[in-house]
């Protein structure tokens, strides 16, 4: 689950990283009120969505005055900021962030993750902060530090010390630094977080460390420990279909294909997107229904997929092993006929009671194809939907 700036922020607060005073505010009549209450004359007015580049697309702006700041709140208030990574239909602002403005000496990079080669957690800093870090580690990888954690020890002393070194920092610019990697990796651990990123991490003329930017990504997985930030989710950025699957207990992500594919198991659905593209299609989503579904949440799980504009097939690939191949039957045959479907339908059912399924299928009268194999439902539906599509000449 990610988090707003905002939110990583008052995080950050808790665990002792130091971060700049800060109000949010949801309309523009707020705007006065926050304002008095940071005082000054200068604030950063930022847009809270979640997707990287805000700063780019004009969704942060350096407001000299009351009267800028109050224009750039009028300005991004209620409005869909496209950046790089929202996507083209963007994301809604709903909230600002209007904090106090920083002197600054250096940025620098410094983020939590879990390294998956090892399984532990480690540190990762740079002296380029404020730049894409993925374009530094493809550019320069030697600018990136790293500190793995031993997990039955924890974060030691010596490995602030050592990044410290690293980044060319002062004895106590060093000290300070290790305060806030010790702030982080407990939020890290108590928060069971996947990520948490400072963007730069400013070095202030009084050798002081702030969070100037932030994003923590949560655990979803995790998240019945921590009621209060589970609380935290804002479906108003997420894709509305994710959110749906979701309240199914179903894994569902969005991508750029026009092949829908449900699945039973993530290894699966993986090897069958792979097949898809292999044989010339192009995945339209990742759908997982799980070992132990049910034919009510597959017949969700095929509402859903149908939901999207751009699917122009779907491939119902089904294992049984926990699950019964006929009561997926029995939920896809109880879906389409909800469901008025215009599009080719590949059916690939196998393992416990498939060829009961199949005869369920067989026996529907519905639109559909069934295919023994993995490998034949691939090349399938590829070869439906490229007859489809050529035929209404797209």
């Amino acid at each position: 689950m990610n988090l707003h700036e905002y939110q990583a922020k008052d995080l950050l607060a808790r665990y002792g990283v130091p971060v700049p005073r800060g109000l949010t505010v949801t309309s523009a009549d707020q705007m006065t009120g926050a304002l008095d209450g940071l005082g000054g004359s200068r604030w950063v007015v930022k847009a809270q969505i979640q997707a990287g580049g805000r700063g780019r697309a004009g969704g942060v702006v350096l407001a000299e005055g009351r009267e800028p700041a109050l224009a750039a709140a009028g300005r991004l208030l209620g409005q869909r900021l496209v950046t790089r990574q929202s996507g083209p239909d963007g994301l809604p602002v709903e909230r600002l962030l209007i904090e106090e403005t920083c002197e600054i000496a250096r940025e620098l990079y410094l983020a939590v993750l879990v390294d998956r080669a090892t399984g532990r957690v480690a540190f990762m800093a740079s002296a380029a902060g404020g730049m894409d870090i993925e374009e530094v580690a493809a550019s320069r990888p030697e600018a990136i530090l790293f500190s793995q954690v031993a997990p039955a020890i924890g974060l030691l002393p010596w490995q602030g010390r050592r990044l410290g070194f690293g980044l060319g920092l002062s004895a106590a610019q060093i000290r300070a630094l290790q305060g806030v990697m010790s702030g982080l990796y407990r939020l890290f651990t108590e928060c069971d977080a996947n990520l948490v990123e400072i963007n730069p991490l400013i070095l202030t003329p009084a050798d002081e460390l702030i969070a100037l930017d932030a994003k923590v990504v949560l655990d979803d997985n995790a998240l019945y420990r921590h009621p209060e930030l589970a609380a935290w989710r804002d479906p108003a950025q997420e894709d509305p279909r994710e959110a749906a699957a979701r309240a199914h207990d179903l894994s569902y992500i969005s991508l750029d294909g026009n092949i829908g594919c449900l699945v039973n198991g993530a290894g699966l659905a993986m090897a069958t997107m792979d097949l898809v593209k292999l044989h010339g299609g192009a995945p339209a989503n990742f759908l997982d229904v799980g070992g132990g579904t049910t034919a009510e949440r597959v017949a969700e799980a095929f509402k859903l997929i149908l939901s999207d504009a751009k699917v122009a097939g779907i491939l119902v690939n089904i294992f049984g092993g926990i699950v019964r191949c006929d009561l997926i039957a029995e939920g896809l045959i109880q879906a389409v006929r909800e469901v008025a479907i215009q599009v080719p339908l590949v059916v690939r059912l196998e393992g416990t009671r498939a060829s009961e399924g199949l005869a369920l299928l067989a026996d529907s009268g519905l639109p559909l194809k069934t295919a023994e194999g993995l490998d034949e439902a691939a090349r399938q539906i590829v070869a439906a939907v490229a007859s489809k599509t050529a035929g209404e000449g797209r």
